[in-house]
């Protein structure tokens, strides 16, 4: 069956549009450009299409992303720029992945691990130009909080975990990517983001405070814990790391905003860490105080090839994976995105998903630990002009520099330098600055930011983000159980009906409610929108104001342009609710359906049960329509009774018409006029 559109004619013009030559502007059968929903074939067979008729450099485009830039690479262009972003990255890098693996509870050559194979193999599958893998603040916490709680850090089976942890990430990820499922991390709110970064950020920061106090502490994602022993341990402290960590951490603080405010100074956002580093070793190695500890012996050389084992914990991993995963997928991607805005040019989401999963499969062969995009290092890299994954490979040929030749330098590093980094990092993290907006934006999303750092805070990362993800849910749900339904009126002088909250100049028709549904009309939300229409039934919405004397209500416009689809349980509670206006004389009419909402009320046979002719291009063809009936329905009474006596039924429909723009459009059906 096909149903189209009739076109309204003689519409109503503005003034200063009248005499205009309009053929000019029209657009004939041969449309310019596809429809969105053109193609009623499935998804499936839409993209085996497509892939069937791919050339040879798409599929090795799609296949190898690098392939992209590598063909074409402008050297005299993009050479010194990929060398010098490359560099710097490296050199932040290496401090930067030490001090994270002891964050993760693990020897800081694993950092180091985790910054070298990941970033190659990176640059040749992921699309995005600019982002900079590797070891992260989070995702370190993370891994240290659920393997703390399966096996002590110094047991080798903690290191083997981590690697097989970064396997399974690695693989969740593929899979999403290859599926092309990112759009189900959409659901998880932005503010729930925030909210978990700014509370995992203060649990960072002070689980590195034993390397400031001179003493152990528990280890634990909760802050009532971790300060109850450091309160508990005071009598152990130690001023010298306390000291040199408290010096480091604010020159590395000053570096990075002196870099932020000044142009000239730039450089200095990215060489604080090495620069805290270079300090420290040489008063430690200058000094030798006992009191300050090292970081120790690191193994030079490139890590050797090493499968994952241990995959008996794979089960008791499994909910961290898919933590690891949302977290470093909404971090990556997001950074990407940006980036890739920033510099004009596309970036497939399920690409970097599957990117990020073989960075993690390859690097778990080679004793590394999750990596994910840094917030951080991808900015320098942006900031240091940064064209191409270039880029990225020569921060991977930094790394693997560093652990050629620099190893034997690195024993000396104090402990409490490397927890500066981290803490630094961490006092970035908090984003105060969100929760401010959003107090003044949106209350809601606050209260989400809020719940989700709360819960972090005192129940943990795990269950704060689940919290923070069914909350987000909820609202989700809520917002799409309770859609908003808009009242309209007729703009003085003109055919185009408005929200009346938003154009309290509108005007309202005696006995006529239109009403916008702004959402799609399903199961979950149909009781709530028939609750909402039978309000209208004896005229009560709050919002009428109008004509106090039109005692009733005669008919109801449902105005569907914003309704993109409607499923069966709606289309049988519209058929309840129309026997029930059916039975108290109120008409149901409805305008400007789109196509899929129109096939799908023509199948189910509502269109001939309210009536053909009570279908429409638009509310003022319905509004009209409803005018002129309206002498054979006045006065009527629900059982079939006058309610008012003859004489005053025409003052009424004199009113009526009176509203009636008279310079108006001629109404038409929404149906081909042979069909009704």
């Amino acid at each position: 069956m096909e149903i189209t559109y009739a076109t309204s004619s003689n519409l109503d013009l503005a003034d200063g549009v009248v005499g205009m030559d309009m053929a000019a502007w029209e657009v004939r059968a041969e449309r310019p450009w596809p429809s969105l929903h053109s193609s009623s074939a499935p998804p499936a067979s839409r993209w085996w299409s497509r892939l069937k008729a791919m050339t040879a450099t798409e599929w090795l485009e799609m296949l190898l992303p690098c392939t992209r830039w590598i063909c074409r690479y402008r050297s005299g262009d993009y050479l010194e720029l990929d060398l010098t972003a490359g560099v710097t990255v490296g050199v932040m890098l290496v401090p930067q992945a030490m001090s994270y693996a002891k964050l993760a509870g693990l020897h800081p050559i694993y950092g180091l691990y985790s910054g070298f194979v990941p970033i190659f193999v990176y640059a040749v599958f992921g699309s995005s130009r600019q982002l900079a893998i590797g070891p992260v603040t989070l995702v370190s916490l993370l891994v240290s909080n659920v393997l703390g709680s399966i096996v002590d850090p110094s047991d080798e089976l903690y290191t083997e975990l981590a690697i097989l942890l970064a396997f399974m990430v690695g693989v969740l990820e593929c899979l999403l990517g290859l599926l092309r499922l990112g759009w189900l991390l959409r659901f998880i709110s932005h503010s729930v983001i925030s909210g978990f970064i700014s509370s995992s950020a203060i649990i960072i920061a002070l689980s590195q405070a034993k390397y400031f106090l001179g003493y152990d502490i528990v280890q634990s994602s909760r802050i009532f814990p971790l300060t109850e022993s450091i309160i508990a341990g005071a009598s152990d402290f130690s001023w010298s790391p306390f000291l040199m960590g408290s010096v480091i951490l604010t020159l590395i603080i000053l570096m990075k905003h002196l870099g932020k405010t000044k142009k000239t100074l730039r450089f200095l956002r990215s060489s604080g860490p090495l620069t805290a580093v270079v300090l420290g070793t040489a008063f430690v190695k200058s000094f030798h105080p006992p009191s300050i500890s090292v970081v120790g012996e690191i193994p030079q050389g490139l890590p050797t090839f090493h499968i994952p084992r241990q995959f008996q914990h794979v089960k008791s991993l499994v909910p961290t994976a898919f933590l690891i995963t949302g977290v470093a997928i909404l971090e990556s991607v997001g950074i990407a995105k940006a980036l890739a805005a920033k510099k004009d040019y596309e970036l497939d989401p399920n690409q970097e998903l599957f990117g990020l999963g073989m960075a993690n499969i390859c690097g778990s062969f080679f004793s590394a630990y999750p990596a994910t995009g840094s917030f951080s290092r991808s900015a320098v890299n942006n900031e240091s002009g940064a064209q191409t994954g270039l880029s990225g490979i020569i921060t991977g040929l930094t790394i693997g520099c560093a652990l050629f030749l620099l190893t034997p330098w690195f024993r000396d590093i104090p402990q409490c330098a490397l927890a500066a980094i981290v803490v630094s990092v961490g006092i970035s993290l908090v984003d105060y600055e969100k929760a401010m907006f959003l107090w003044q934006v949106d209350k809601k999303d606050f209260l989400l930011w809020m719940l989700t750092c709360l819960a972090t805070l005192f129940l943990g990362t795990e269950i704060g983000v689940l919290v923070g993800v069914f909350s987000s849910l909820a609202f989700v749900i809520h917002e799409s159980a309770n859609p908003y339904i808009a009242i309209l009126g007729r703009l003085p002088g003109t055919t185009i009906y408005r929200n009346i909250d938003q154009y309290p100049e509108a005007c309202l028709y005696l006995g006529i409610v239109v009403i916008r549904i702004e959402a799609p009309i399903y199961f979950a939300n149909i009781s709530y929108i028939k609750d909402r229409l039978r309000e209208y039934e004896l005229g009560i919405s709050k919002n009428r104001k109008r004509e106090p004397q039109a005692s009733r209500i005669y008919f109801v416009i449902i105005e569907m342009a914003s309704v993109p689809y409607i499923d069966s349980s709606a289309v049988e509670a519209l058929k309840d609710l129309h026997q029930e206006y059916k039975l108290h004389e109120i008409q149901i009419a409805i305008s400007n359906p789109n196509q899929k909402v129109l096939m799908t009320l023509a199948r189910s046979h509502l269109i001939e049960l309210i009536g053909k002719s009570w279908f429409f291009v638009s509310v003022h063809d319905a509004v009209k329509a409803c005018i002129q009936q309206t002498p054979n329905l006045i006065g009527t009474s629900p059982g079939g009774r006058r309610d008012a006596p003859q004489s005053s039924q025409p003052g009424l429909v004199q009113k009526l018409r009176k509203q009636e723009d008279e310079s108006a459009v001629d109404w038409e059906y929404l149906l081909p006029r042979e069909e009704t």
